[in-house]
């Protein structure tokens, strides 16, 4: 028999055109787009429920990584905002820019006033080494100098050091590529970038000409990409440096190692390097396996170098490698030191948090109270801290998918909240009561504008504005 035809909702109905369901998403980087298009998508023809979304983030400027994460000699990726702005320009969907969650809004507020509220605000921190001498000035997580040189408001205070021969950078995925590449390419490369202005300034003077990446384990369990690792070797007069002893394997290694092609052409790409003379180059990037940190030394509240232990890999069942000292140490004489061992979410508002996984504990996106192990109605969760900061950006889309999935599941026992509350106004309102500022999509677009526009004399594609208050300065001017 053909599909009965479906009866039209009541114009009250929660998901019809005159009463779309009411999503807050707090956060508009990668993860919350990706969930705000899911929702979107599910609606599309009257298949679902009309929906409309508040986009809300902290900064007046949207895409979170996209802007302050992506290495800017990395445009081709920072390209996905394209696909974002489309989003926003979707009449579904309000940007509410320069509007933080506990200064300008309390979660009780996102309760009262949406019908659903996502959480996708990533990993604001990172991971610590927990060693002697880690809090000494020149040593700076990933976090915080990826940002200082992307220009994110928080950093723009940062003391990085340059005026030392050598740097250290701890771990071997792609931000700890990113931060390599960033010391080791010649300012000129990146003077075409929109690398802000304050570090491109800092790498002119910068006296840095060796670069040591540590990684704790071998060159099979490396997690940078290997686009990642072969565009160390096409970094102008820079050599990459890599001891051959270092690629021998281990029988779990060289098992793993067959059943991974990643692994297999990181492998091959270190080998080339281990074969070339990367040392006589006038920079040198050295990647150092099994090599762990134990102790950052320092002298006047500096630091002056870096005890590096050697390591073994010691079979622990399971296909499982564990990384023990050896006792054998070496000190770099390295005057700065980044930690690139992983990003890390902060506990939200009153949100309930896994402290020692660094998220918040949920199925599928469905917040759990720590207590019942239930999930708590109408509140959700994506992207870092959903699931712990693993994959690239476009990692987030599956995963927005699966929690705006969750979501619509949930649809037919929804409490909503009363329709004057969820209107548009009423948040508005709110806002304005606040003494808040939000910034809408049609004044990002201006900055945008402005942006480009003064990178244009110096072929750039932008010169960001790196404070909050010159980002409203310029819009109300």
């Amino acid at each position: 028999m053909p599909d009965e035809p479906r009866p039209e909702p009541a114009a009250s109905e929660v998901g019809s055109a005159g009463r779309p369901l009411r999503v807050a998403i707090v956060g508009a980087g990668p993860s919350g787009f990706y969930t705000a298009a899911a929702l979107l998508a599910a609606g599309a023809g009257g298949a679902g429920p009309a929906v409309s979304i508040d986009l809300f983030d902290r900064l007046p400027a949207p895409y979170g990584l996209v802007r302050y994460g992506v290495a800017p000699d990395h445009p081709k990726i920072k390209a996905v905002d394209r696909v974002f702005e489309k989003l926003c320009l979707d009449p579904r969907v309000r940007f509410l820019g320069n509007v933080e969650l506990g200064r300008d809004l309390a979660r009780d507020d996102l309760l009262a006033h949406f019908d659903q509220i996502v959480y996708a605000v990533g990993g604001q921190s990172d991971r610590r080494l927990g060693i002697p001498g880690e809090d000494l000035a020149g040593s700076h997580s990933s976090t915080g100098f990826v940002a200082w040189y992307s220009g994110h408001p928080d950093f723009l205070d940062l003391e990085v050091d340059l005026s030392c021969a050598a740097a250290a950078v701890v771990g071997i995925g792609n931000v700890a590529m990113d931060v390599a590449r960033i010391l080791a390419r010649p300012a000129g490369d990146l003077a075409t970038t929109d690398i802000a202005d304050h570090a491109l300034e800092a790498l002119r003077t910068s006296r840095v000409r060796d670069v040591y990446v540590l990684a704790r384990r071998g060159p099979v369990q490396a997690k940078c990409s290997p686009p990642e690792l072969k565009e160390l070797g096409e970094i102008a007069d820079t050599g990459v440096v890599v001891d051959a002893a270092d690629l021998a394997l281990d029988p779990v290694s060289a098992a793993e190692c067959e059943q991974d092609r990643q692994a297999k052409k990181n492998l091959e790409l270190l080998a080339a390097y281990a074969n070339a003379d990367g040392a006589a180059a006038g920079r040198r990037i050295h990647l150092r396996f099994l090599a762990a940190p134990v102790e950052i030394l320092g002298a006047e509240g500096k630091v002056t170098g870096l005890v590096v232990e050697r390591t073994r890999l010691e079979d622990a069942g399971g296909g499982r490698l564990n990384a023990v000292g050896t006792g054998e140490t070496e000190t770099l004489p390295v005057g700065l030191v980044v930690r690139a061992i992983g990003y890390r979410s902060l506990p939200l508002s009153s949100l309930p948090f896994d402290e020692r996984n660094g998220v918040i504990p949920n199925e599928k996106g469905r917040i759990l109270d720590p207590a019942t192990g239930a999930p708590l109605p109408r509140e959700y969760v994506v992207g870092w801290v959903k699931r712990g900061p693993t994959g690239l950006i476009g990692s987030n889309k599956p995963d927005g998918v699966e929690t705006a999935a969750a979501m619509l599941e949930d649809l037919p026992a929804l409490t909503p909240v009363p329709a004057e509350a969820a209107a548009p106004q009423a948040v508005d309102a709110l806002l304005a009561a606040r003494g808040a500022r939000p910034v809408p999509f049609c004044d990002w677009q201006r900055l945008d504008a402005l942006e480009v526009e003064r990178g244009r004399p110096d072929g750039r594609p932008r010169v960001k504005f790196v404070r909050v208050a010159d980002m409203l300065a310029a819009l109300d001017g």
